[in-house]
């Protein structure tokens, strides 16, 4: 199931800018899964969730990897898409109908505790997109329409129960007469970003905008994008932000992934509004955008099919290396390591500061 490589290459010291010839160590294990969910906890363990009901983690840095096979009722083997961790526990929630949120407690007496069904959507149009947590009680999943709202579930007891809002709580999403919606892209469990008591989740396809609460969810806003949006693979298909004031949202045409014109958005006063970031400059479509933490805002890094991209000024100039294996990045919390998930792969490599 799992091969471990390690890899000296040029091309991590080449793509950050640096102009030292300094070769960095690239770790690389393979997993017989796709893998669009990842995230880095607090105490720098990492998880992976992806296809095959696969789900994987490790303590140690790659050193070792523990990975779990879970299954539905039935016994068939989900796909996921979304996955958080917090302190005392695991949450992988699968991409579509059924919509399974499973629950793994990393806190046990009796040593490893199952994983454990939390929330169930038999929906028909249950498909579900990017979680995450404020904290240890509070967090947030979304998911497509299964009204005229997008599917916002909310847990307040550490993911023990969770509740859908009711579409009178959120704005309705744009529509028209052909059946086509705003919605959302499961491409790098980046469409939820959670800072203080604040979350921004965002929408592509029909519309692409920035649904915003300040309060954990119990009120919320919506706010235009001027990114490319009106087809059903256009719009953000992940959003980033690095401070109270600064964030991004990153996406383009999925059928166009050179055009540059209008895929990335860029929000100086916290979210309120947007605008273009560089037009016609710089890497065209990606699934995950993300601030490397400790860089002021400086370093940035664009992952998807059409290769790796990063950006040690803050967005200005970018440095692009080919390699169509990754969709989503994530770092460690003081930005010395990015991780990379993607085509049945995980990647370690250090960050230059």
């Amino acid at each position: 199931m799992m091969r471990i490589g390690l890899v000296f290459g040029v091309g991590a010291a080449l793509m950050l800018g640096c102009q030292e010839s300094q070769q960095l160590p690239t770790e690389i294990w393979t997993f017989d899964a796709s893998i669009r969910a990842l995230t880095v906890a607090e105490n720098g363990d990492v998880w992976w969730a992806g296809s095959n009901g696969l789900v994987g983690y490790t303590a140690d840095k790659g050193a070792t990897w523990s990975v779990d096979t879970l299954r539905l009722t039935d016994n068939t083997t989900p796909a996921f898409r979304s996955i958080a961790v917090t302190e005392n526990a695991a949450f992988a929630l699968t991409i579509a109908s059924p919509a399974v949120l499973f629950k793994r407690d990393l806190i046990s007496e009796t040593g490893k505790a199952p994983w454990r069904v939390v929330y169930e959507n038999a929906d028909s149009l249950a498909f579900f997109d990017s979680m995450a947590f404020w904290d240890v009680q509070e967090g947030i999943a979304m998911g497509d329409p299964l009204a005229d709202c997008l599917s916002i579930l909310i847990t307040r007891d550490a993911g023990e129960t969770w509740n859908l809002l009711p579409c009178a709580a959120l704005p309705s999403v744009v529509s028209d007469s052909t059946g086509a919606h705003e919605a959302a892209f499961a491409a790098s469990n980046g469409n939820v970003v959670v800072s203080g008591d604040e979350a921004w989740v965002v929408s592509g396809g029909l519309a692409s905008r920035v649904f915003r609460t300040a309060d954990r969810g119990r009120t919320w806003d919506v706010v235009e994008t001027p990114i490319v949006q009106g087809g059903q693979m256009t719009g953000m298909f992940s959003a980033a932000r690095c401070n109270e004031m600064l964030g991004l949202g990153w996406g383009g045409n999925w059928e166009d992934m050179d055009d540059n014109s209008a895929n990335k958005v860029v929000t100086k006063d916290g979210g309120a509004s947007w605008s273009l970031a560089t037009p016609g400059q710089g890497p065209g479509y990606r699934s995950c955008v993300q601030y490397v933490p400790g860089s002021e805002c400086q370093q940035i890094w664009a992952v998807g099919i059409p290769g790796i991209s990063t950006s040690v000024d803050g967005g200005a100039t970018w440095q692009t290396e080919a390699d169509s294996s990754y969709y989503t990045v994530r770092f460690n919390s003081d930005g010395t390591e990015a991780w990379l998930a993607g085509r049945g792969k995980v990647q370690r490599r250090a960050t230059l500061r």
